[in-house]
């Protein structure tokens, strides 16, 4: 492979190479404290908690919005279960965590409201997200499970109260924006065809090049899956990207269907077989970590405290925005949100590293 890269996939595997390697030395050079996780999850937390309200005042008076919640959702749910993971090691160690494990449940809610109201998509990762990190903590720590038949009715009743009260906003406000009906109908409108088209056209290694936007297309990575329109612009790469003008018709591929769709017909069946591998390879990887961070910790040694807390909130966002890009809406693990998918993993798959150094 060239060392400039020649098209989207090439590009996103040199940079996902570099970000692993990044990560891997700064997380080897920085000291990992649970006290310091702790503090950085809880400025993160807040921060997006501020960022996500800030989004929706803009919306609320008409200045735009910026949608944060796609790329920057996984990292706020990666702040808040670390969070949450560190409050079990604190109190093992005698310190009072009432107040503080109110004050993340603060945050939690104020993330949830903001978040929702800017995307339905978001809601679905966030649930989803803190029900996974509740039960890894649960599983670390050797506690009762979470899910009980109570929990899981509450969990969805709230999520119907959820989506009822925004198409409800949506009606009193007349801003179809807030609607998860109108979502459910362009779904409705776009799903089944661009799942036919895909199929249709989908190879072994990218797709029929008659089916593509572009002309002269190549039938290969042709930007339907793609990482930020800036940083091809920052290096100067000349591929195709999607402006906004384009997003009636990247909503076919990008928007409305699952990943695996996605990236099947970008790159071709083969691509998405080793994208699943990959996913299910550093879940594995994170998962055996866990092991023995916790076997660790109930053998006496503290100094991994901080790691096994990052890793918690880390594995969790990282299962919760793949299962929900890949299996529900490509847009979550797609632009600057998959730059996001691969950082997550590179914090995840730097554990091996770290263990073995130590």
């Amino acid at each position: 492979m060239a060392l400039i890269a020649q098209n989207h996939l090439q590009f996103i595997l040199e940079i996902g190479l570099f970000l692993y390697i990044g990560i891997i030395f700064i997380l080897n050079l920085a000291p990992i404290t649970l006290s310091g996780v702790l503090l950085l999850a809880l400025t993160l937390g807040i921060g997006f908690a501020v960022l996500f309200g800030i989004d929706v005042l803009y919306l609320f008076l008409a200045f735009g919005q910026n949608e944060f919640t796609h790329p920057f959702g996984p990292i706020a749910l990666l702040a808040v279960v670390t969070a949450l993971a560190a409050l079990p090691m604190m109190k093992e160690s005698g310190i009072e965590v009432g107040k503080l494990k109110w004050f993340i449940y603060l945050i939690i809610l104020a993330i949830t409201i903001f978040g929702g109201l800017m995307h339905r998509s978001f809601l679905l990762l966030w649930f989803l997200g803190i029900l996974i990190g509740f039960f890894i903590i649960s599983k670390s720590f050797r506690q009762q499970s979470i899910f009980t038949v109570k929990r899981i009715i509450i969990i969805a009743a709230l999520g119907l109260a959820g989506f009822g009260a925004m198409e409800l906003l949506s009606e009193i406000l007349n801003m179809p924006v807030f609607s998860p009906l109108l979502r459910i109908a362009r779904l409705e409108n776009y799903s089944l065809p661009s799942i036919n088209m895909v199929l249709r056209n989908t190879e072994l290694i990218g797709h029929d090049p008659a089916s593509s936007y572009w002309p002269n297309a190549t039938g290969f990575a042709e930007g339907y899956i793609s990482l930020p329109i800036s940083l091809l612009l920052l290096f100067g790469l000349p591929f195709p990207v999607f402006y906004g003008i384009l997003v009636n018709v990247k909503d076919s591929i990008d928007y409305m269907l699952p990943g695996i769709f996605g990236w099947s017909y970008d790159f071709g069946y083969l691509t998405m077989f080793l994208l699943l591998i990959w996913f299910v390879g550093i879940i594995f990887l994170g998962l055996k970590m866990l092991s023995l961070y916790r076997d660790r910790r109930e053998n006496g040694y503290r100094k991994y405290l901080g790691r096994e807390a990052l890793l918690i909130g880390s594995l969790t966002a990282f299962i919760a925005q793949g299962l929900i890009g890949l299996f529900f809406i490509n847009r979550t693990i797609n632009g600057t949100a998959l730059l996001t998918f691969i950082f997550l993993s590179a914090l995840i798959a730097s554990h091996l590293v770290l263990l073995k150094r130590d």
